[in-house]
C-alpha cells in the first residue's frame, strides 16, 4: 500500500485527530537564552535501563510553512527545514524523546519525524509511536498491522523503542467495547506481543483516555500476567492530580493513576503537563501570584517542575511549535529544581483557585471534529475559558462590569466563531461526545453556553432566562432543552 492509499483508509482517524495533546499549547513568546547543553535530567528505565531525557519532545504540534503549527493551518505544508533545527537542537542539548502518531499532523507527523531524526546516530534517540487505528475502517487485523508497518517506514527505522496503544479508554460509556474491537477481537495485542518478542518494538505501553474500567482492567491484567505494560502514558498536572474529576466528574484524578503505576513499578510518561496550555494562560490575578512567589519563573515552567518532580515519572511530554517553547522546557528541567512541599502547598492552591473558574475542560485537540452540523466546538470553548480568564464572563445585570464583559463576550464570539457555527445550532446528536478525550458532555455544555449568550443578547440575568425557558416548556413540551 502506497502512502497516500494508507492516509486514506486511516481517513477518519487522521481528521479527527490533527493532534492529541499530548501537551497542547501555550502563548509563551518571549526570547528565551541558551540553556546549557549538558544538565539534562535523566530518568531510567527500570525494565530496559534506558537512560531517558525527562523532557520528551511530542510531535503533534509540529511548526508549518508560513508560521504557527498544523493545528492552526491544517493545510499547510510542514515546515521540515524548522524541524530539523528544533530537532538537532533538542538532540544537542540532551532530549532523546521522541513521541509521535500516525495521527498527527493529518497524517504527516511521523514522516516529518523520520526525516529530522534518520539524520542522527541511531543510538542517539528513542522513538515512541502508536497504534492510532480509531476509526472502524482500521480495526481489521491487517488494516491495524499496516498502520505498524508504515510508521516503521515513515520513521525511516527497523524497530520502534516504545509502541503505545493509542487513547485506551475512549468510545463513549463503555470505553472497553472500542478497547475490544481495535486490540483484541482482531487478535492485534497479541500480534504485538509478538513483535516485541522479534525486537520490532523494545517496549509496550497505552495511553490512556476516559473509562477508568478500562484502565484498572489492563493492569490486572498486567498482575496477572496476561499482559505486561512496560510503561503507561497518562494525563498528569497540578490541577488533574487532585481535582479532575471535580471539574469533570467523568474523569479521574491523576493521583490515582500514578499510583496504581507505582504500585507496579510501572514507568509513568506524562502527557499534559500544561492542560492543553490552559496552565500556562492562567488568569493575570493567577499569573501574578506565581510570579511574586518566583520572580525567575514563567507560569509554565511551574507546571513542568510540577510534573517532573515525581520519581515515577520517566518523560514529561511538551508539543514544541517554537524555539522559544523548547529552549525553555529544556532549561526548566537542565537540571530538573523538584517542587519543594512548601511549593506543592503553594500550587495547590493555585489550584483550587482555577477550580473555581469553573471553565470547560477543554485542550483544544479537536478529536470532536468534524461536528456532521458545522458547529466549531473548540473555538466556542476557548473563547468562553478565555472570557472567563480575562472576567469578561458575567452572568447578572446587577454586577457593574456587566455591560463592558457583555460586550466583550458577544463582539469576541462573533470574531471567534461564526453565527452559523456557534452553539445554539448544536441539536445534541452526540456523535462528538465519544471522541473527547476529556469526557465532557459537549451537548450539556454547548446548551449551556448557547443559554449565556441568549441571556446576554436579551439582557437579562441568566437565572431569569432559565426560569422563563422552563415555564414556556411547562406548557409545550416540545420546546428543546437548553
Amino acid at each position: 500500500m502506497d502512502r497516500r492509499s494508507f492516509l486514506k483508509t486511516l481517513g477518519a482517524a487522521t481528521a479527527a485527530t490533527t493532534a492529541l495533546a499530548s501537551c497542547g499549547t501555550d502563548s509563551r513568546t518571549a526570547a528565551v537564552a541558551d540553556p546549557p547543553k549538558d544538565k539534562m535530567t535523566y530518568r531510567t528505565n527500570p525494565a530496559t535501563g534506558d537512560r531517558v531525557s525527562l523532557l520528551g519532545y511530542g510531535m503533534m504540534r509540529l511548526p508549518v510553512e508560513g508560521g504557527g503549527s498544523g493545528r492552526e493551518n491544517p493545510e499547510a505544508d510542514i515546515d521540515q527545514e524548522m524541524v530539523n533545527r528544533q530537532v538537532d537542537y533538542a538532540i544537542e542539548h540532551g532530549v532523546n524523546y521522541f513521541d509521535t502518531s500516525p495521527a498527527y499532523c493529518q497524517g504527516r507527523s511521523e514522516h516529518a519525524t523520520g526525516i529530522a531524526l534518520h539524520r542522527h546516530p541511531r543510538s542517539k534517540y528513542f522513538i515512541a509511536t502508536k497504534l492510532s487505528n480509531f476509526s472502524e475502517e482500521t480495526w481489521g487485523r491487517k488494516e491495524s498491522q499496516e498502520i505498524f508497518e508504515n510508521s516503521l517506514r515513515e520513521l525511516q527505522v527497523d524497530y520502534v523503542d516504545y509502541l503505545l496503544l493509542h487513547g485506551i479508554g475512549m468510545g463513549g460509556e463503555d470505553g472497553m467495547e472500542a478497547f475490544k474491537g481495535r486490540f483484541l477481537d482482531n487478535g492485534m495485542l497479541d500480534w504485538l506481543v509478538e513483535q516485541k518478542r522479534k525486537g520490532r518494538l523494545r517496549n509496550l505501553g497505552f495511553s490512556y483516555h476516559g473509562d477508568i474500567r478500562v484502565f484498572d482492567t489492563l493492569l490486572k491484567w498486567h498482575d496477572e500476567g496476561r499482559y505486561h505494560w512496560d510503561f503507561v502514558q497518562i494525563e498528569l498536572n497540578y490541577l488533574d492530580w487532585k481535582h479532575a474529576k471535580e471539574i469533570n466528574e467523568r474523569n479521574t484524578n491523576a493521583d490515582y493513576l500514578y499510583e496504581e503505576l507505582v504500585k507496579r513499578q510501572i514507568p509513568a510518561v506524562i502527557m499534559e503537563p500544561l492542560l492543553g496550555g490552559r496552565l500556562a494562560n492562567v488568569p493575570d490575578a493567577i499569573a501574578a501570584q506565581m510570579q511574586q512567589r518566583d520572580p525567575d519563573s514563567s507560569v509554565a515552567s511551574w507546571a513542568f517542575r510540577y510534573a517532573g518532580t515525581p520519581g515515577g515519572v520517566l518523560t514529561v511530554l511538551s508539543g514544541m511549535t517554537y524555539m522559544d517553547h523548547l529552549k525553555e522546557n529544556i532549561a526548566t528541567y537542565a537540571p530538573l529544581r523538584p517542587i519543594s512541599a512548601a511549593e506543592n502547598a503553594f500550587l495547590e492552591s493555585i489550584a483550587e483557585q482555577l477550580v473555581a473558574l469553573q471553565t470547560i475542560p477543554c485542550n483544544d485537540c479537536k478529536y470532536c471534529m468534524p461536528c456532521p452540523y458545522g458547529i466549531d466546538i473548540p473555538a466556542i470553548f476557548v473563547h468562553y475559558n478565555k472570557c472567563i480568564k480575562e472576567g469578561n464572563l458575567q452572568r447578572s445585570r446587577q454586577n457593574p462590569d456587566y455591560f463592558r464583559a457583555r460586550h466583550a463576550y458577544l463582539v469576541g464570539y462573533d470574531r471567534s466563531v461564526p453565527r452559523l457555527r456557534q452553539a445554539d445550532r448544536c441539536i445534541a446528536c452526540g456523535v462528538c461526545e465519544p471522541h473527547c478525550p476529556q469526557r465532557i458532555r459537549i451537548p450539556k455544555e454547548l446548551g449551556k453556553i448557547a443559554q449565556f449568550v441568549e441571556a446576554l443578547k436579551q439582557h437579562t440575568d441568566l437565572d431569569d432566562l432559565v426560569k422563563h425557558q422552563e415555564a414556556r416548556r411547562s406548557f409545550n413540551p416540545d420546546i428543546p432543552v437548553r
